[in-house]
């Protein structure tokens, strides 16, 4: 996992007009909490700040006016049309803690001839140390044929990461396609009708 460097300015406005002011200016209000500190209102660079959010668990330092805070982000308000970043919840971190966070699956392989899969899961929680948390974990179905599913047992995990799911959690649903009916292709036209080619009602007599 990447260790991204992003500078942060202390936050002395509060409220939402002081908050679209920020956005305004490229900026992202948001707050540093943990370890039994006071939080830390501060001001993150808009780009900077959205592109390291693109890396899952995405361990983050941030230079509050030269002093150094390592942290994950832990909830993160998005706007739900431009989908860009309003608001972060940053928790600090130590290297040598573990913390609890959501690890996405990612699907890798091809399935036998005439199976589907279904993913059940997209991500499962996990234990790990903070500063080596997961991008992802990667399941295989290379060759799965129609009932051999994937159980969070068959997750290959790195080194020092805990699974905190039931190991028979079914993750990959693999079966058979759906065969949807469609129903009857034949036309069916009521009695007296007759249909022109034009697709207008002919009238009797002409």
């Amino acid at each position: 996992m990447s260790d991204l460097t992003l500078p942060a300015e202390v936050r002395t406005e509060f409220g939402k007009g002081a908050a679209r002011r920020a956005r305004r200016e490229d900026k992202i209000p948001a707050v540093i909490y943990g370890h039994g500190a006071d939080p830390i209102h501060v001001l993150l660079p808009s780009k900077a700040t959205t592109l390291a959010l693109r890396t899952s668990n995405a361990l983050l330092t941030l230079d509050v006016e030269g002093e150094k805070h390592l942290a994950l982000a832990k909830y993160v308000v998005r706007n739900p049309l431009k989908r860009i970043v309003e608001h972060l919840d940053l928790l600090t971190v130590r290297s040598g803690e573990t913390v609890i966070v959501d690890v996405y699956i990612h699907v890798e392989g091809e399935l036998a001839p005439g199976a589907v899969m279904n993913l059940e899961h997209t991500s499962v929680e996990v234990e790990a140390e903070a500063t080596h948390l997961p991008d992802s974990l990667t399941v295989n179905v290379e060759g799965r044929t129609v009932g051999e599913h994937i159980h969070a047992s068959d997750i290959v995990l790195p080194k020092g990461v805990i699974l905190l799911i039931d190991d028979d959690t079914l993750i990959v649903n693999i079966s058979e396609p759906t065969v949807q009916d469609l129903g009857d292709d034949d036309e069916t036209v009521a009695e007296g009708d007759v249909v022109a080619a034009s697709g207008e009602k002919s009238e009797e007599g002409e």
